[in-house]
C-alpha cells in the first residue's frame, strides 16, 4: 500500500489519482470519504475533526485491510494523517497485521500551498479553505518531523515527477509520462473538479 500523506492542498489527491493512472491494477482508496459519511450520519453542530472519531480510524483500518487483502494490485491512501498517535493506530496496526505500507509526506513551502490552495478553489479564494489554512502551519511542522519519513519536497517538482519519485521508493515501475502538458493540465483540472466537495 502508499499512503500518501501531506498537508491539505499539498497535492496528494493528485499524485494518488497520477500513481493509479501509471500503475496498472492500482486502485484509490480515500479514506475521507468514510469520514465524510461519519459527518453525515451527525447534526452539523456535532461535526468535528472526523479523524477524533474512533470509528473513523478503526473503519480505516478495517476497510483498508480489506482492501490489501482483496486486491491483487497495488492500494493507494491519500489522507492527511499528523496525530502520531493515529498514524500508529492506523499504519502501524496495517504493518502490524503483515501489509506492507509505503508512507510519503508531501511537504512544500507554506507560500506553495497557500498558491495550491488558491488554485483549488477555483477562483472562490482562501476564505473558501479556511479548514485548510487554519491547520497549515501545524501540518507542515508534524510531518516534517522523523516518524512521518518518508518526506518527498515538492515545491519544484510536477505531479508526475512526485509519482517517478514515490514509487522509485517503493519499488515499483510506473508506464512513462507521455502527456503533453495541455492534456496533463487538463488531467489535474479534471481531477480537481471531481473531488469538490459542496458539504
Amino acid at each position: 500500500m502508499i499512503w500518501v500523506n501531506g498537508p491539505f492542498g499539498g497535492g496528494k489527491t493528485q499524485t494518488a489519482y497520477e500513481l493509479r493512472r501509471r500503475l496498472p491494477g492500482s486502485v484509490v482508496c480515500d479514506p475521507e470519504h468514510i469520514g465524510f459519511g461519519l459527518h453525515r450520519t451527525l447534526p452539523p453542530a456535532l461535526r468535528a475533526d472526523f479523524q477524533d472519531l474512533a470509528a473513523w480510524r478503526q473503519g480505516v483500518r478495517e476497510t483498508l485491510g480489506l482492501a490489501l487483502r482483496g486486491h491483487p494490485g497495488t492500494v493507494i491512501a491519500p489522507m492527511t494523517l499528523v496525530d502520531s498517535g493515529y498514524y500508529a493506530e492506523i499504519i502501524g496496526r496495517l504493518r502490524e497485521d503483515g501489509h506492507t505500507v509505503h508512507h510519503f509526506a508531501l511537504l512544500a513551502e507554506r507560500t506553495t500551498v497557500l498558491r495550491r490552495l488558491r488554485e483549488r478553489g477555483l477562483g472562490r479564494g482562501l476564505k473558501h479553505e479556511s479548514f485548510a489554512v487554519a491547520r497549515l502551519d501545524h501540518c507542515l511542522e508534524r510531518l516534517a518531523a522523523p516518524e512521518f519519513a518518508e518526506q518527498i519536497r515538492t515545491d519544484r517538482l510536477t505531479v508526475p515527477q512526485v509519482a517517478d519519485r514515490i514509487a522509485g521508493s517503493a519499488g515499483l515501475s510506473l508506464l512513462p509520462d507521455t502527456d503533453s502538458a495541455l492534456r496533463h493540465r487538463l488531467r489535474r483540472a479534471w481531477t480537481g473538479i471531481r473531488h469538490i466537495r459542496f458539504d
